[in-house]
C-alpha cells in the first residue's frame, strides 16, 4: 500500500472506501471479465492509485483506450504521473458523469467496458440511478459495466441492463463481490448479450 493512498484513506474514509488496495486476485478477476483480442475503448471510474488501471494497460493493445476518470485531484495527479509516457491512456480529473461530455470532445461514441470501484452505496438514490443511467447510455450494444463492490446492493438499483453476473471473491481485504451488468448487443431485430470472459481465453489474449 502506498503513502498516498492510505493518507487519502484517512483524509475521506467514505469516498476510498477500503484501507487498502485491491488484491491482485481481485485486479486478475475482474480484468478477466474483459476480451482485449481487439482494441477497446474502456472507462474507469474512481481508479484511486490505479491498481486496476494497470491491470487493464498490460493487457489493451496500441489502439485501446482507457479512460480514468479520478475526483481525488492527489489521485489524478498520481495517476498522471505513472502513465505520462502512455499515450492510450487519458486521466480526467472529473465526476464519472461527465464521462459522454469527455468522451464527445475526442470523437468518441461509447465505450466497450466500464469498470467502477467506487462505493455506489454512499450516494444518494438519485445520483446513483442517474449514474447508471449515464453508464448504460455511455455503452456499446454488447459492452458490459463491471462493478466491485462490498456489497451487493446496486443490482436492484440497475434494472435497465439486459443481463448481470455476480461472484464473490474472497481473496481480498475486505471481501469484494464483482458483478458484470450486461448491454445487449442488437443485431437484425435481435438481442443477443455477450458472454463472460473465461479466465483462460482472456490471459491468452494478453
Amino acid at each position: 500500500m502506498s503513502a498516498l493512498f492510505f493518507k487519502r484513506f484517512l483524509q475521506k474514509p467514505f469516498q476510498i472506501a477500503s484501507i487498502i488496495p485491491s488484491s491482485k486476485a481481485l485486479v486478475e478477476r475482474v480484468a478477466n471479465k474483459m476480451d482485449f483480442s481487439q482494441p477497446r475503448i474502456i472507462a474507469e471510474y474512481g481508479p484511486g492509485e490505479g491498481v486496476h488501471s494497470r491491470g487493464l494497460v498490460r493487457r489493451m493493445d496500441a489502439n485501446s483506450r482507457l479512460f480514468l476518470f479520478e475526483l481525488d485531484p492527489a489521485f489524478s495527479r498520481d495517476l498522471e504521473r505513472q502513465f505520462s509516457d502512455d499515450p492510450r491512456v487519458t486521466v480526467i480529473n472529473r465526476d464519472a458523469a461527465s464521462l459522454s461530455e469527455e468522451l464527445a470532445k475526442r470523437g468518441i461514441d461509447k465505450c466497450d467496458y466500464i469498470l467502477s470501484g467506487i462505493p455506489f452505496s454512499i450516494l444518494n438514490i438519485k445520483k446513483k440511478r442517474a449514474l447508471l443511467q449515464d453508464t448504460y447510455d455511455a455503452l456499446k450494444g454488447g459492452g458490459a459495466f463491471i462493478i466491485y463492490q462490498v456489497t451487493n446492493e446496486l443490482r436492484q438499483h440497475a434494472t435497465f441492463f439486459d443481463r448481470a453476473e455476480s461472484e464473490y471473491c474472497l481473496q481480498n481485504i475486505p471481501p469484494m463481490f464483482i458483478t458484470v451488468f450486461h448491454k445487449a448487443n442488437t443485431r437484425n431485430g435481435h438481442s443477443r448479450a455477450p458472454q463472460l470472459v473465461s479466465a483462460a481465453s482472456a490471459n491468452g489474449a494478453q
